[in-house]
């Protein structure tokens, strides 16, 4: 399934092919989101000459613009372009699995840290969550909201989500994609080019009225069955519909749906968070450690297994549905207006989350301020990989535990 025009990729190859591509990039990419982006150009365009610039970067236009986990999407739709629809699973498999597994054998390996050294070592985790999404505030908000306006709407977006409760997410997206449309109306100077799928409308329609009848249907046929893997299933995916802006974005979301009602302790849920920055591959991996660690069942690789399809599905389903329709889209200026004002959202929600419950549980003393600003600026300022960033803050708070 390839891309229209001469200059815009090599013809097909196999799924077997896009496989073992992918799981190279899944055991090597580390680095979040953006460094993924980087790995996918170096391996597939300068190397393999899978597709040409241009097409690269139409690729990774259209996923900035969909929510969903932008480097995942990528991947999956240079897997349907080079191998069809097993090219795009096999895409997501090999890049989701490796850091899924390990993020699972943490969760089963968690009662083994019930000691002092593990709870030092577990709290040192915690601090590098603070650490990274800080990171992410401040560079999202450096790039998602360059002037008063969208600062405006970020800083109206930490108000809903500080003071609406469970829904507050959910009212701070929709404010910030109305006010977009209101305010954000500034002529956009870049010119993207357009997508040529193979993938016909009928399909494409098909895809975008499975994502919204799961998106409203989930939650009715979840609550009335009473069945604790369809309410686990809901609950990821309504996550994974949410997150405009980047993987990061996940984080407080994710902690609205399963902290809250006590499916995972608050301690395990920032833990897990802090290890899932040491692995390779996707940040939505995460949700295959929450769904193994769960209290109640299902949870070990069955958990695990059902939040990390869930998680992933909506961001699939709406980057298939939006393929055919994708040129026309992406020429109207109300919707680049919405999106701006949806991604000037997203900083906002995640600054609540640095504060509560990010900062709140993890910096309890003087020592904890100090751990974690020296992470950040490791991030920041001297541009440390992450996992170089986890050992250092793990082991820091190990030495201040016994000291």
């Amino acid at each position: 399934m390839a891309m229209q025009g001469p200059a815009a990729s090599r013809p097909d190859g196999h799924a077997s092919e896009v496989f073992w591509a992918f799981l190279k990039l899944g055991l090597t990419s580390f680095g979040g989101p953006v460094a993924h982006l980087g790995y996918f150009r170096d391996e597939l365009v300068v190397r393999r000459k899978w597709l040409n610039e241009k097409a690269y970067g139409d690729i990774v236009a259209l996923c900035q613009f969909l929510p969903g986990p932008a480097s995942s999407q990528v991947g999956f739709a240079l897997g349907l372009m080079r191998g069809g629809p097993l090219g795009a699973l096999a895409a997501w498999t090999a890049f989701t699995l490796p850091s899924a597994i390990i993020l699972v054998l943490f969760a089963m390996a968690a009662t083994a840290l019930d000691n002092p050294f593990g709870q030092a070592l577990l709290h040192g985790l915690k601090l590098v969550a603070v650490a990274v999404v800080g990171q992410a505030v401040w560079g999202m908000a450096k790039s998602l909201t360059p002037d008063h306006t969208r600062a405006g709407i970020a800083l109206t977006a930490v108000i809903a989500v500080t003071f609406a409760g469970v829904f507050g997410q959910l009212i701070a997206i929709i404010v910030g994609l109305m006010a977009g449309l209101v305010l954000c109306r500034e002529p956009d100077s870049k010119t993207m080019g357009e997508l040529s799928f193979r993938v016909s409308k009928t399909t494409g329609v098909v895809c975008l009225v499975a994502f919204t009848a799961l998106l409203f249907l989930l939650p009715v046929i979840a609550t009335s069955s009473g069945l604790q893997s369809l309410n686990l299933f809901d609950a990821f995916y309504r996550s994974g519909s949410l997150v405009f802006g980047g993987g990061h974005v996940v984080l407080p979301l994710l902690q609205t749906e399963v902290v809250h009602p006590g499916w995972v302790p608050e301690n395990s849920f920032l833990a897990g968070y802090g290890v899932a920055q040491a692995v390779p591959g996707p940040l939505f991996t995460f949700a295959a450690y929450l769904g193994a660690v769960m209290g109640p069942a299902p949870s070990g690789l069955i958990g695990a297994s059902i939040c990390l399809v869930a998680i992933f599905l909506p961001g699939f389903l709406l980057l298939i549905g939006v393929l055919p329709f994708w040129g026309a889209l992406n020429r109207l200026p109300m919707a680049q207006a919405a999106m701006r004002g949806a991604n000037a959202a997203v900083v906002g929600v995640l600054g609540a989350a640095l504060y509560n419950p990010v900062w709140t549980s993890s910096v309890l003393t003087p020592a904890d301020f100090a751990l974690a600003l020296a992470g950040f600026l490791l991030l920041v300022v001297w541009k440390a990989s992450p996992w170089i960033v986890v050992v250092l803050m793990a082991g820091g708070a190990v030495l201040l535990q016994f000291t």
